[in-house]
């Protein structure tokens, strides 16, 4: 379970959220890195583990990926769904996994940059045991509600998170995500009671909001962009105006006087440490260039993210970031989940 020191919490993650905003890289195709085959890879199978039960984000574009990728390395790729423990039991998995190329890892925000410092032992530590490749997307969080919910805004919850402390729920993709702790945020920010339902990813959290056990999700604009397209759930906020497809005209939280919540999610995949030079460089080529397709830009367009497809130096360097950022605020803040 999850200590919040709701006092260090205001003060740290308030100041950190005025000054983090995670800095989107464009790819422009025609300088994406050339691919040079290898004579001796790959000749099998490609496993890509999305950390993740099916349904929520990291399984999309885990998903999309690999359908991009198997043409351009001329072998079929799969994904493999290994959810628990906020994703850890995934990338763990993958930090013990042969480092040959064959198992990638696609990874995010609160993996990488904040469950290592929140879990008393993750099982993964990512600058030891992994190799960025690329940064695939990023995007906004998004609170999403029912149609039928009588929320029209954040403000509107709010409301009634402050006449009903402690019986307004919210649910998240699980403790210590970045939807968890942005929502914990806000929550100390505003001085509310909120009750958080962490779930094993966003696809049975969605399906409970569906089902009217919980009153508001909050999660990456991929992992609910079908039923909003389809007028099933609505989005009265999102934490900034990096917005797409359907979540186009989303006020933000800043726009509903919500202040110091500017938070960026974004997807990345990392393959284990020790995995040969020439095979990293070849995948972050052939993973830069599926990224770059027409049609892989207009799908994650759509589902409400920007398409990254960084160089590795430069995912190197926000992993670091990232890792430093959440790292402070989990320990200034006391946050830890057993």
């Amino acid at each position: 379970m999850s200590h919040l020191r709701k006092t260090a919490l205001k003060a740290v993650l308030g100041t950190f959220a005025a000054g983090f905003v995670l800095c989107s890289l464009s790819i422009n195709e025609s300088h994406a890195q050339e691919l040079k085959p290898l004579a001796d890879f790959p000749k099998q199978t490609i496993t890509i583990v999305s950390p993740f039960p099916p349904g929520g984000g990291n399984d999309k574009i885990s998903r999309l990926l690999a359908a991009e990728l198997a043409p351009i390395v001329g072998q079929p790729v799969v994904v493999e769904n290994r959810g628990g423990a906020g994703g850890n039991l995934g990338t763990s998995s993958v930090a013990r996994a042969k480092p040959d190329g064959y198992t990638i890892l696609t990874s995010q925000t609160s993996i990488i940059g904040v469950n290592p410092a929140l879990y008393a032992n993750a099982g993964f530590k990512p600058k030891q045991d992994f190799e960025p490749l690329s940064q695939l997307t990023s995007a906004p969080v998004v609170f999403v509600v029912r149609a039928d919910s009588p929320y029209k805004t954040m403000n509107d919850y709010i409301a009634d998170a402050r006449a009903k402390p402690d019986t307004l729920t919210f649910a998240t993709p699980g403790n210590g995500t970045l939807s968890h702790l942005t929502t914990s945020r806000m929550a100390t920010q505003e001085k509310l009671q909120l009750t958080h339902i962490p779930y094993k990813g966003a696809g049975p959290a969605v399906t409970d909001l569906m089902g009217g056990q919980v009153a508001m999700v909050v999660t990456s604009p991929s992992s609910v962009e079908g039923l909003v397209a389809s007028g099933k759930l609505r989005v009265i906020a999102s934490t900034n105006s990096d917005l797409l497809g359907v979540f186009k005209g989303v006020p933000t939280l800043a726009d509903q006087g919500i202040k110091d919540m500017n938070v960026t999610d974004w997807y990345g995949v990392f393959v284990p440490k020790g995995t040969p030079a020439d095979r990293v460089n070849y995948l972050e080529a052939a993973i830069r260039k599926a990224m770059a397709s027409a049609e892989m830009k207009i799908k994650v367009n759509q589902g409400g993210s920007q398409v990254i497809a960084s160089p590795r130096a430069d995912f190197i360097k926000t992993v670091d970031k990232e890792i430093a950022d959440w790292g402070a605020v989990v320990k200034a803040a006391g946050l830890k989940v057993d």
